[in-house]
């Protein structure tokens, strides 16, 4: 068998392996460190807002079932007593008044300011450019005076000596006003507060509806006019139904700034004279400070609490059956 040199022999070629297709390139691999930074930079904010409010609020409920008051203060040895307080706070009359009183105090704020705020967006919207400029920035500055300066203004223009209300009274002829004190007839305080606290709040409400009804299209307002509705027919048919939104977050916001009016009357009257200007905050601050029964004031706030978070479902549910029944 002939031998055939290795050497000599024809050598095949070797086939060289396919290239590998690249992978297609994405964006790299987000760490986990990185997806966690927005938190960790939304963190200090929250861990704050927690602080300040939520811990607050979950040590005003626990007081509300203990027995807490001066010494349990000092010695931190409170026990609870379950509804002990509840069922104590809800059998005083004096309470009862109190409710009564501010749900009366709420309801004439609200509609005042929801009344004289409508009518001020609507004359604003109305004006000219410089008009417009004049009380728009006249509303921001009584808007962003603080409330004790403000409380501190008022109590002197009513003051039975040096008030100016009193001496413009006595100029015009009324002399039953003369050293008139204001301060201590209760319904006289109620309406200085109601005065004051209308007032503080009417800018804010004005502004917000006037920046709604510049949203209102032109030609809803030039085709009502054409079918002959007036004023008061155009504002029933078309401009209230288009904010209705924004009435509601008005109204809303005015029921709990009202409800909760605690500096106003503080440094007013302190509630006085008597019980006049009493409302659920004073009271509770009342219970708490004077008579060192800081669990029956814990109790009382989370009373107004609750009749507050109430009366807004109660309004909201109201709000919502008419929008329904609209559609």
């Amino acid at each position: 068998m002939p031998v055939v040199d290795q050497r000599s022999a024809p050598r095949t070629p070797r086939r060289r392996p396919a290239p590998r297709p690249a992978a297609a390139k994405g964006p790299p691999p987000r760490s986990r460190m990185h997806g966690l930074w927005p938190y960790a930079l939304i963190a200090p904010a929250v861990g704050g807002m927690l602080y300040l409010l939520a811990y607050p609020l979950v040590r005003a409920v626990l007081i509300s079932f203990q027995d807490f008051r001066l010494r349990q203060l000092i010695a931190g040895d409170a026990e609870f007593v379950g509804l002990r307080n509840y069922r104590t706070l809800l059998s005083d009359p004096r309470f009862w008044e109190v409710v009564r009183r501010t749900f009366l105090f709420m309801a004439i704020n609200v509609a005042l300011i929801m009344v004289i705020a409508t009518l001020v967006a609507l004359m604003v919207e109305r004006l000219g450019r410089i008009g417009r400029t004049v009380v728009l920035s006249s509303l921001v500055l009584a808007w962003a005076m603080p409330v004790v300066a403000a409380t501190t203004v008022f109590q002197w223009l009513f003051h039975s000596e040096f008030g100016i209300v009193n001496w413009s009274l006595t100029s015009l002829g009324f002399e039953s006003f003369d050293r008139y004190p204001w301060f201590a007839d209760g319904t006289a305080a109620f309406a200085i507060l109601v005065t004051l606290i209308v007032w503080q709040s009417v800018p804010f409400a004005a502004i917000t509806l006037y920046s709604a009804l510049t949203t209102v299209p032109l030609e809803l307002y030039e085709s009502a006019r054409l079918d002959g509705a007036g004023a008061g027919r155009v504002f029933r048919s078309v401009t209230f139904p288009m904010l209705r939104p924004i009435f509601l977050l008005v109204i809303s916001l005015e029921v709990i700034w009202t409800f909760k009016a605690f500096v106003q009357i503080w440094v007013m009257t302190r509630g006085g004279p008597g019980d006049a200007t009493t409302i659920l905050p004073v009271y509770a601050v009342q219970t708490a400070l004077s008579g060192q029964r800081y669990d029956l004031g814990s109790a009382a706030s989370m009373v107004t609490v609750v009749l507050m978070s109430g009366v807004l479902v109660l309004y909201f549910r109201q709000m919502l059956r008419q929008e329904d029944e609209t559609r």
